[in-house]
Parts: C-alpha cells; sequence; structure tokens
C-alpha cells in the first residue's frame, strides 16, 4: 500500500510546484517585472491576491492560484485595453504562452484523472489485501492446529512402537545366525552326496560329530524360538460363566498328547475341591467332572497344574505342597522361607494372594515378597521334584500395588491392577536381572481379575475375571540369541 500512495504524493507536490512556477514566471514572461505581490498571512499566496502594474491601463494584469480545492493549477489573466493590444509587440507571445499553459492544465487534468482512478483501484486492493491477509491467517492457525494433531498421532504411534526397538536390533543379528545355519546344512547335503560316490574319503567319525552338533544346535534353535518377548494380549474370549468372584482354572502345560483336561479351583480360602473336567468342550458346555479332595485348603489363587500334579499354597502358611493326581497323595512339600502370608503381601485385590505360583516355558516359578526385601516382590525358580529354590531375584515392585502377574520366557510381567481399566506395565527379566516399564493394554471385560496365569502350550492367559472364566492370546516377538546357543 505505501509505493501507490507515494506515487500519489509525488504527482500532488509537482502540480503545487507547476503553480508556483506559473505565478512567478508569468509576469516577467509578458514584461510585468515591476509588479509587486501581496502576501497573505503565512508567507502563502492567497487565491484573490492579484499581480496589479504600474499602470494597469497600458499593461496585462495577472490573477493566479497555486491550486483549486482538486489540486489544479488556475491562472487569470486580465487583458489591457484593446486599443494597447494591438500595438503591443509581445501580444503573440502571450497567446503562445496562453496555448502552452491551457496545454499543461490539459495535461495537468488527465495526470489528475489517472490519479483518481488509481487511487480507486489501490483503494481496491488494499481491501482485497486485507482479506487475503485475515485468510492467510485463518489457514495459519488450521495449519499450526493440524500439525499438532498429527504431531500428537505421530507422537503416540512412536511410543507404542519404541520398545520394539531394540528387539528389532536383536533380530537383525538373528536372522545372520539363521542364515549360517542353512549354509552349514548345504554343505553337509553335499558333503554327503559326494560320499555316495567316494566311500572312504572322509573321516566319517568327523562328519557324525558334525551332524550331531549341528543337529544339537537346531534343537536349541527351535526351543529358543518357543520364547519371546511380549509385545500384545488379544481381546478375551469369555470360555465359561460359573463360581464366586474369586478363583482360578486351567490346563496342564506337560499334558500328553489328546490330555485336555480342565482343572477348576473355586473361592480362594478354606476349600479343598478341585474340579477335574476331561476336555475343554466338557468343560464349556456340561457340569460333568470329577472331584478331587486335597488334604489341606488352598490360600489364594495362586494355583498351578504341572505334569500331573497341583502345586498350591497351604492356607494361613509359606508353605508349598505337590500333590500327585495319579496317587491322590502329597508327594513333596516345603516351606518357601521369610515368604509373607496370610494377607502379609497380597496383590492390590486380597484374597489371600501372598504366594503366587507358576510354570513358563522353563519350569516353576514361585512369585511372593519379603520383610528383607520391604515388601517387594520376590522371583524364585523352584526345582518341581523338590521344591527348592535354585535362584532367586529381588524387584523393586511392591507386591501389594500389583494386580496380577505372570511368567513369560523367564521375565514376569506385572498388571497395574485388577479393577477397570488395566495394562502390563512392569516387567522384569530373570535372564538379564533387568527390568524396564512397557504399556501392554489388557481387556479387562467383567471388571475384576483374582487370577492371571500363563500356558505356555497353549501360548495363552487363563483369568477368573468376576465369576467368568476367559482366555487371552498373546503376541510375542521371538528372538534367537547366537551366545545362547
Amino acid at each position: 500500500m505505501t509505493v501507490p500512495l507515494l506515487k500519489i504524493g509525488v504527482v500532488l507536490s509537482t502540480m503545487a510546484m507547476i503553480t508556483n512556477w506559473m505565478s512567478q514566471t508569468l509576469p516577467s514572461l509578458v514584461g510585468l517585472n515591476t509588479t509587486k505581490l501581496t502576501a497573505a498571512q503565512g508567507g502563502y499566496p492567497d487565491r484573490s491576491t492579484g499581480v496589479l502594474p504600474a499602470n494597469p491601463e497600458e499593461s496585462w494584469q495577472v490573477y493566479s492560484s497555486a491550486q483549486d480545492s482538486e489540486g489544479r493549477c488556475v491562472c487569470t489573466v486580465v487583458a489591457p485595453q484593446q486599443s494597447m493590444c494591438s500595438r503591443d509587440a509581445r501580444t503573440k507571445q502571450l497567446r503562445q504562452l496562453l496555448e502552452k499553459v491551457q496545454n499543461m492544465t490539459q495535461s495537468i487534468q488527465v495526470l489528475d484523472q489517472r490519479t483518481q482512478r488509481d487511487l480507486q483501484y489501490v483503494e481496491k486492493m488494499e481491501v482485497q489485501l486485507r482479506g487475503l491477509e485475515t485468510k492467510f491467517k485463518e489457514v495459519e492457525e488450521n495449519h499450526k492446529q493440524n500439525i499438532a494433531k498429527q504431531y500428537k498421532a505421530i507422537k503416540a504411534k512412536m511410543e507404542a512402537l519404541r520398545p520394539l526397538i531394540p528387539v528389532l536390533e536383536e533380530y537383525k543379528a538373528d536372522a545372520k545366525l539363521v542364515l549360517q545355519f542353512k549354509e552349514e546344512v548345504r554343505n553337509l547335503t553335499s558333503v554327503l552326496s559326494e560320499l555316495q560316490e567316494e566311500m572312504g574319503a572322509y573321516d566319517y567319525e568327523e562328519l557324525h560329530n558334525r551332524v550331531s552338533n549341528l543337529e544339537e544346535r537346531l534343537r536349541a534353535c527351535m526351543q529358543k524360538l518357543a520364547c519371546g518377548k511380549l509385545t500384545g494380549i488379544s481381546d478375551p474370549i469369555t470360555i465359561k460363566t460359573s463360581g464366586s468372584r474369586f478363583g482360578s482354572w486351567m490346563t496342564d502345560p506337560l499334558a500328553p498328547e489328546g490330555d485336555t483336561r480342565v482343572w477348576y479351583m473355586d473361592g480362594y480360602h478354606n476349600n479343598r475341591f478341585v474340579r477335574e473336567y476331561k476336555s475343554m468342550h466338557d468343560f464349556m458346555t456340561s457340569d460333568n467332572f470329577t472331584s478331587h479332595r486335597l488334604p489341606h485348603p488352598w490360600s489364594g489363587t495362586g494355583q498351578v497344574v504341572y505334569n500331573g500334579s497341583i502345586y498350591f499354597n497351604k492356607f494361613q502358611s509359606h508353605v508349598i505342597i505337590k500333590f500327585d493326581f495319579r496317587t491322590s497323595s502329597i508327594s513333596k512339600s516345603r516351606q518357601l522361607d521369610y515368604a509373607g502370608f496370610n494377607n502379609a503381601y497380597h496383590y492390590a485385590w486380597g484374597g489371600h494372594s501372598d504366594i503366587d505360583l507358576m510354570v513358563d516355558e522353563g519350569g516353576l516359578w514361585a512369585v511372593y515378597a519379603t520383610n528383607q526385601n520391604a515388601g517387594n516382590i520376590v522371583i524364585s525358580k523352584l526345582n518341581p521334584n523338590t521344591l527348592q529354590i535354585i535362584k532367586s531375584w529381588t524387584t523393586n515392585h511392591p507386591k501389594r500395588s500389583a494386580g496380577e502377574s505372570f511368567m513369560i520366557c523367564g521375565t514376569l510381567y506385572v498388571t497395574n491392577g485388577y479393577s477397570g481399566g488395566t495394562k502390563v506395565y512392569y516387567a522384569y527379566s530373570t535372564n538379564s536381572s533387568t527390568y524396564e516399564y512397557i504399556d501392554i493394554p489388557l481387556q479387562n471385560k467383567y471388571s475384576h481379575i483374582s487370577m492371571l496365569d500363563y500356558n505356555p502350550h497353549d501360548r495363552a492367559l487363563y483369568a477368573w475375571n468376576n465369576g467368568h472364566q476367559v482366555l487371552y492370546n498373546v503376541t510375542l516377538f521371538h528372538v534367537i540369541r547366537s551366545e545362547e546357543l
């Protein structure tokens, strides 16, 4: 907007200069050098001020004004008496001058019209530019808001993917290891093919050792493939609705092929009877079951069936009992030293859940808390035959703050609660003796989880949710560690 207005100012200034020039120069051109200018107040020529000759009857009378209300130059010339003009030698010059003045006046009028037209155009452009400026501001604000929303969405996705970064780094190395296995198998195959043609050309004992070594490494590799890091939990699948608010149910992960029996225990104390259903189908569709009476009531919901026996915490004690279903007798019992019991260090929901027994791909585990560890969770690997502690790990997570927990591939996963919105948010790895905070949603469909255990055979979580028996499928990211083979 500044440049057009500057042009208009230049035009008006030029018009004023022309007016001053005419008022001062015109009299000298026509011989009126003896005239006297009467100044108005302020030093500027008044519109009615005249330039008078010494003898008005013999000379021209010239009246001038700097500019009119519209900015145009106005000149008034009064001729002398006719008798004087006829013999005045400067008449011709005056007429030529008057023609020039008229031409200048016409040019100034044309310039004024153009200036007025340009001014109108500039005013319209000013309105349009202001409108565009407003629209640009609106677009800029909307763009900032959209960028903020997109940034939040991208940030959320990045946070969800962040835990996979170290796993992917390990996976790169594992992929190379698998390629090495393939290359070794290809080499051995080639050697065996040549042996068929050249008997005795190779040391058979050495070849046998190479094959055995490769077989062991491949078997270890396949065993490692069964393990992985928890990355997701499916929506719950409701299998049955039965029993009280608290309880536990499970299958045996080491059951022989075709054995799909389901074990069911209602309540968390003062109960000794375990139901046995012949199959998952019978459990879902009927109430046909066999009842087993335990020699002692159990405490909590942390029981587990493993290789034909049930392991449970004896009520109001820190004693672990192994009961063999095949002989209907106690095959082993042992105290879990220093473990809290009788609601000393239970899960957040209570229910005498001080000692939680569980299994994973590595075997039998006990999760509990001790005074020595300030009520924080202790993880102990147990010998399933003798119930002796093989090794223990102390964590920094308070037992009473945990909703539930379960083991997968040597890692303890802990939920942040048992009711309402629930997620798995803490993981302690016994393989590296380290912990991390994670964020894996767990849909709590019936609002109260009192039992949550992992079955390594089914690759599923078994849960007792407010009188509903439900299953969750899990997603594991499999990692092969070359240093462990």
